[in-house]
Formats: structure tokens, C-alpha cells, sequence
């Protein structure tokens, strides 16, 4: 991942979002991977950057490691 980019991420039972290179979380956390990842994304294409689904023990396994970077899906 590279700085800025969004990642979603879980710790102890909750799912944040936060921006590569920062320590702090975009909002509250969320009770459901669904909505955190709906969140991150959508923060991902307003900043036009990756987003990466990751949880305690490395990336989802329903959810791909890293999506198609927003700019290339209108190409």
C-alpha cells in the first residue's frame, strides 16, 4: 500500500478505516465488515486511491487483497 491509500481493517472485534501513513482512524469504528468496507471504498474513490481489506491475521479471504485503483475503472 502506499501512503494515503485507504485501508479496512479489524481489531478486537470491530472494523476501522484509516489512511495509509496515519495513525488515526477515519470515523468510528463499524460493527460489520459490509459497512466498513462500504465506507472505505467509497473514501477511496473520493481520493482516488487503492483500498485494501486486511483483518488481524492478513488480508479477507471473501474480499481481494487490493481492488482495481479507482482511476482505472473509468479508462
Amino acid at each position: 500500500m502506499a501512503a494515503g491509500d485507504i485501508e479496512t481493517f479489524h481489531r478486537d472485534g470491530i472494523w476501522f478505516n484509516r489512511i495509509e501513513g496515519e495513525s488515526h482512524t477515519l470515523g468510528d469504528g463499524f460493527e460489520s465488515e459490509a459497512e466498513a468496507v462500504k465506507v472505505g471504498r467509497g473514501a477511496a474513490v473520493a481520493r482516488q486511491v487503492q483500498h485494501t481489506v486486511r483483518s488481524e491475521e492478513g488480508p479477507s479471504a471473501d474480499a481481494p487483497g487490493e481492488e482495481p485503483h479507482p482511476r482505472d475503472l473509468y479508462q
